[in-house]
């Protein structure tokens, strides 16, 4: 059944907006679609305020004394040592920082360079916070910045002064060099026409991804609808409807088959639906989140109410997805709609107060800029999406892997998720420009002013039980973040925290080694437990998270029974063709 996507007014703007849109819009391409005056605004803040507060720049003074002595004390003590073995250091890197875990950085005189780098680290991030009178916004930016800036000239980077680098040189006669400077000219004969990074040809979507059979019973402008084979001869009777992300495909949860959670579920006696979204393009421009929630879950939702009637839905929603089904869930109980047996949310957001480093890119210097570039286009490329987190994780997917590949010459074997990572989507101009500024900017969800079908909605109307993923090392969904769930709802909630980060927590499957997790039920009426303290409270299980969700759903269902048919002609939802279906290829 195809639904029409009602066509949006078109508010025609004025002359002078036009000519300042198209100013920003060029500002913005010239500058990687970052506003300069965001971090020309962060710096004032920040410099002006430093410059009135004697008091930090004494403290600043005083630092920069005391790492002279500590740095000369062990440029001393590595003299000494320099035939014998290691100097005591006086800076460790932080935890989850790998640029000199290297044995040979712990060596004369290449723990001076390190040891160097790494208290100007220190003095800077404490030049760059608890500066009097910043703005916390303005604070971030600084010393995010400040870190940039300090990684470039990290001596990692250069390879006369990286010692692994040099050792590798010398071993292979210089040839690392040579692979290195043509994997550089590969990477950048793809990137200029749009070739997909190498290694991706060996993951065909279809063939060796997004694989687990199943047949499209339903496709409109925005989405397709594959329900999944049956493996099981009897299957439990509340189907499961998953909603991906529209900011990535959703094969991220239907990888390789050792790891496909969409296989595991139905492989456990389940009948699972998922949504495919559209890719879109400038013709898609005003698709807002509305449509997203209408042609997009609601319509999923009511094909699976037409092929499995007469029975409650287990929703789950992975990032964005979770946020658009809590949004539905709360519409839906504002309305006394009760088709959803559970909600399950995966690393998904619905309070984004604190939402972790993203809340860099994210002012409204920041977002006018990106529309106005947007409203150019139609859509947010993928390339700028793509940037935005490579900067966030600079270290591993920039520096790292520009040591690994061109000054090592070592290629990284590419992997299932790392394929999929690479097949990046864009987002229409209104939908983003809606999600940013009334989830992020101004945080109307968690405060009870976001607004479906021209009312606003709660999420403390939400009653039916919630399952909610949060990963440790998320840097786009901080668990912190997902926890908040708790205070916003009186619902029973089972809240895991598990280890990894926002994809490779959730693609978590058992037997996947060196995996943990935390869990823990609060029941409506339970005593508010803070984060941490819930966190230092609950005991670590060894293993994967996800036979935990599997014995939640069934303590939740009914007994299994026969599996339903495939798709439901006769109530207009048609197989359409095979999984994983069309919109998924889509470039």
């Amino acid at each position: 059944m195809r639904t029409e996507i009602a066509p949006v007014p078109a508010q025609i703007p004025s002359v002078s907006e036009r000519l300042d849109q198209k100013v920003h819009a060029a500002v913005a391409k010239a500058n990687s679609s970052l506003s300069l005056l965001s971090g020309w605004l962060a710096f004032l803040d920040w410099s002006g305020h430093l410059a009135v507060s004697p008091g930090k720049r004494l403290e600043l003074t005083q630092l920069a004394f005391d790492q002279i002595r500590s740095l000369s004390g062990h440029v001393f003590s590595a003299l000494l040592a320099a035939s014998s073995g290691q100097a005591p250091e006086c800076c460790e890197p932080r935890a989850t920082d790998r640029r000199f875990r290297a044995e040979e950085w712990h060596r004369w005189p290449f723990s001076i360079m390190q040891q160097s780098f790494l208290l100007s680290e220190q003095w800077w991030s404490a030049a760059t916070t608890g500066v009097w009178g910043v703005s916390k916004h303005h604070e971030q930016i600084v010393s995010f910045a400040a870190r940039q800036l300090l990684d470039i000239y990290s001596p990692g980077n250069v390879p006369l002064s990286n010692p692994v680098v040099l050792h590798r040189s010398i071993e292979a006669g210089g040839l690392n060099l040579v692979q290195g400077y043509f994997n550089a000219l590969d990477d950048f004969n793809r990137l200029a026409s749009g070739q997909a990074p190498a290694g991706t040809e060996n993951f065909v979507v279809g063939r060796d991804v997004a694989a687990t059979p199943g047949k499209v019973v339903m496709r409109n402008p925005l989405i397709e609808l594959i329900q999944y084979t049956p493996t099981t001869e009897k299957t439990h009777p509340e189907p499961i409807l998953i909603v991906p992300a529209w900011i990535m495909k959703y094969y991220i949860l239907d990888l390789s088959p050792q790891n496909s959670l969409i296989k595991y579920l139905v492989d456990q006696g389940h009948t699972v639906f998922c949504i495919s979204w559209k890719n879109p393009g400038a013709e898609d421009r005003n698709l807002g989140m509305d449509d997203y929630l209408q042609l997009g879950f609601h319509a999923a939702l009511d094909a699976v109410n037409a092929i499995v009637p007469e029975r409650k839905v287990h929703g789950a929603g992975y990032c964005l997805g979770g946020t658009l089904l809590a949004i539905a869930n709360a519409a839906m109980a504002r309305d006394g709609d009760h088709r959803l047996a559970s909600m399950t949310l995966f690393a998904a957001q619905t309070d984004f107060t604190e939402p972790g480093e993203l809340a860099l890119f994210i002012d409204e210097a920041q977002i006018s800029v990106l529309e106005a570039q947007m409203n150019e286009k139609g859509y947010l490329t993928a390339g700028q999406m793509a940037g935005a987190f490579q900067l966030l994780r600079s270290n591993d997917l920039i520096w790292s892997r520009s040591m690994n590949e061109y000054l090592l010459g070592e290629r990284a074997p590419m992997t299932d998720l790392m394929a999929w990572n690479a097949d990046a989507t864009r987002m229409p101009a209104r939908m983003h420009g809606q999600y940013l500024r009334h989830l992020f900017l101004d945080d109307d969800l968690s405060e009870g002013r976001y607004l479906v079908a021209g009312k606003p909605i709660s999420l403390g109307d939400i009653r039916t039980p919630i399952f909610c993923v949060g990963t440790e090392t998320d840097h786009v969904a901080p668990w912190h973040s997902v926890y908040k769930l708790h205070y916003m709802t009186p619902a029973e909630m089972t809240f895991v925290l598990t280890s990894g980060g926002h994809n490779a927590g959730i693609v978590s499957e058992p037997g996947h080694p060196h995996r943990h997790y935390r869990i823990c039920t609060s029941l409506g009426g339970d005593t508010y437990m803070a984060p941490d303290d819930w966190q230092n409270a609950t005991p670590i299980k060894a293993g994967s998270w996800w036979p935990e969700w599997r014995s939640w759903l069934k303590a939740r269902s009914a007994e299994p029974g026969a599996p339903p048919k495939t798709g439901a002609a006769a109530r207009k939802y048609p197989v359409l063709g095979d999984a994983p279906g069309q919109y998924v290829c889509q470039k």
